[in-house]
């Protein structure tokens, strides 16, 4: 089964030290291959010149005000916003009014 190969981007992972322009190949959602990988041929092949190929950002302040305030962001649009601009984790404040309550189950 094929991947996705990124060709042509900016490479940067500081925690790898790695500044560079390159190539990524992404097989099974995980990385295969970085700089210049061998590809099968099969992989589906995105043209990152001029752009930034990186890991996902991580915003730890963001307000999602689910139930509380209908003019506001909620999970769904405030979610939809952090992917759409390489945000693969947020953290919500838990500050709605009235308060939520989390109930756990086991």
């Amino acid at each position: 089964m094929g991947g996705l190969l990124i060709t042509g981007g900016h490479l940067l992972d500081p925690e790898a030290g790695l500044d560079d322009n390159g190539d990524l190949l992404v097989r099974d959602g995980r990385i295969a291959g970085v700089g210049a990988p061998e590809a099968r041929g099969d992989e589906q092949v995105l043209n990152a010149t001029g752009l930034l190929v990186c890991p996902g950002f991580m915003d730890i302040h963001v307000h999602l005000r689910e139930e509380s305030r209908d003019d506001k962001e909620t999970i769904a649009t405030g979610t939809a916003a952090a992917a759409a601009g390489g945000f693969t984790t947020v953290a919500a404040e838990p500050n709605t009014t009235p308060p939520r309550r989390a109930s756990w189950r086991t």
